[in-house]
């Protein structure tokens, strides 16, 4: 892909085991990638009621073949970050080779 020109971060944290279930680490989370992605708009939803007034975002990321990306990661995008919503896609195909990820953020 030719157009990889917003600048984005990989961050995965480790998985903390407590008394009854574990999570995610993210306040000691680490780069495991930088570099520059094609980012394009996919869809927004918002949900209106007297009780929640909340907004989805939701983003299509094409990083190039050796992005280190897995399901469980998250991105930052233009200084927002974002959950991964699935796995990885890897599409290897000549010099349109790339890894699609879907990126989604909830806004309050």
């Amino acid at each position: 892909m030719r157009a990889f020109r917003v600048r984005v971060e990989i961050h995965r944290a480790e998985n903390v085991a407590g008394a009854y279930t574990s999570r995610r680490d993210w306040e000691n989370a680490s780069v495991v990638w930088s570099g520059f992605a094609s980012v394009q708009p996919d869809r927004a939803f918002e949900y209106r009621s007297p009780e929640r007034e909340t907004s989805q975002i939701r983003q299509l990321v094409h990083l190039p073949p050796g992005a280190d990306v897995e399901a469980t990661d998250r991105i930052q995008i233009r200084g927002e970050m974002h959950e991964i919503e699935g796995e990885p896609l890897p599409w290897k195909f000549g010099s349109l080779s790339h890894i699609q990820v879907k990126a989604w953020k909830v806004k309050r």
